[in-house]
């Protein structure tokens, strides 16, 4: 081979190499993989540029590599634009084009690797402790949904006065994408309330004598209210307040007056006469028939419990003297005061001993 055509060869692959450099190196960069050596969780919080995206990735231990990074990124065409908000599992020793896959927005407006968490919430009272409990499991402002739930419109879109609106929220754990925001949150709990209220619900609903479902979660509230330990009384508190509905007689549940204190009377273990005098709306000792809302968010278990009450004849109900958390039931007044004096006897002999 003449050293002229060596030259030539030598020159086209020097050329070559020279050309082929850049795609090499991103070739390269795309398959450099993560530093972290088990899975992490990592959350996108606000609209980040490559490189922004990449410093955070690189503050959290899962890279180092920012350049490389990024030039992966800006080869995929990822920026503020289309890097999807949410949260990201990124697994061990994965590789940038891999999560960089994971990070686009997709038509369905998620990340494609975006996964979802777990939003629980139970044991509220109202919708500020709902919407605490909801925000911190995903990104919504509370302040910014409980001013979503309080707004005229979503108020009249989903048919329920500001009093009635705990009833469309059923306690539970339900999967959610971090970047859940308050309309989409509302909107699924009005799908989740929808397939809840069947139709043979709705009959039931009917048979006890109740008009909406808003009156039977708003009795189901001050049936927990009352008893939140023992299910097996729910059906027989459930029934006795239908009863007493039914034949005109004010509910008198004590959970109503007090929740007309807001937390004043959190942690006084002895309500007072002058506590029931508080007007308000929802007291039951004031008013007749049901209140105009629920005075906590109950599980749905509770609103079950209303719909196949316990046919009983009760109107009554007094604590038992012991600490069971359990109640005696009574028909007559007259014994009901004997179980209220039995009860109050083994009070004070209780805090006699205190």
């Amino acid at each position: 081979m003449s050293r002229k055509v060596v030259i030539i060869i030598a020159a086209v692959a020097v050329l070559g190499g020279i050309l082929l450099f850049p795609k090499i190196s991103l070739y390269l960069s795309s398959r450099t993989e993560t530093s972290n050596t088990a899975k992490v969780d990592f959350f996108i919080k606000d609209h980040l540029e490559a490189s922004e995206l990449g410093q955070e990735l690189q503050r959290k231990g899962i890279i180092d590599d920012v350049d490389a990074f990024v030039k992966v990124a800006e080869y995929k065409g990822l920026n503020k634009e289309n890097i999807a908000l949410g949260k990201y599992v990124i697994e061990a020793n994965s590789q940038y084009r891999t999560i960089l896959n994971g990070f686009k927005l997709n038509d369905a407006g998620n990340g494609n690797g975006e996964v979802e968490v777990n939003v629980t919430f139970n044991n509220c009272r109202d919708i500020y402790q709902l919407a605490s409990k909801v925000c911190a499991n995903v990104m919504i402002d509370s302040t910014k949904l409980v001013s979503y739930l309080n707004d005229e419109q979503t108020l009249k879109k989903y048919g329920f006065s500001q009093e009635q609106l705990p009833a469309l929220f059923l306690p539970n754990t339900y999967k959610m994408y971090y970047d859940t925001d308050e309309k989409v949150f509302v909107e699924r709990m009005a799908k989740e309330f929808k397939n809840f209220w069947t139709p043979e619900r709705i009959v039931k609903l009917k048979k006890v004598g109740l008009n909406s479902p808003s009156e039977a979660v708003t009795l189901a509230s001050i049936v927990y209210s009352e008893q939140s330990g023992h299910s097996a009384e729910w059906p027989v508190i459930a029934g006795l307040y239908l009863n007493r509905i039914k034949q005109g007689i004010k509910l008198q549940s004590d959970p109503t007056f007090k929740f007309c204190w807001g937390d004043k009377l959190d942690g006084v273990q002895r309500l007072l006469n002058v506590h029931k005098e508080i007007e308000c709306s929802y007291n039951t000792y004031k008013i007749s028939g049901l209140p105009p809302g629920p005075i906590c968010i109950p599980p749905s278990e509770v609103v079950d419990a209303v719909l196949n009450r316990d046919d009983n004849n009760y109107i009554f109900m007094m604590a038992k003297p012991d600490y069971s958390g359990l109640h005696d039931f009574a028909v007559e007044y007259s014994m009901h005061q004997r179980y209220a004096s039995i009860y109050q006897a083994w009070l004070a002999k209780e805090l006699l001993n205190q």
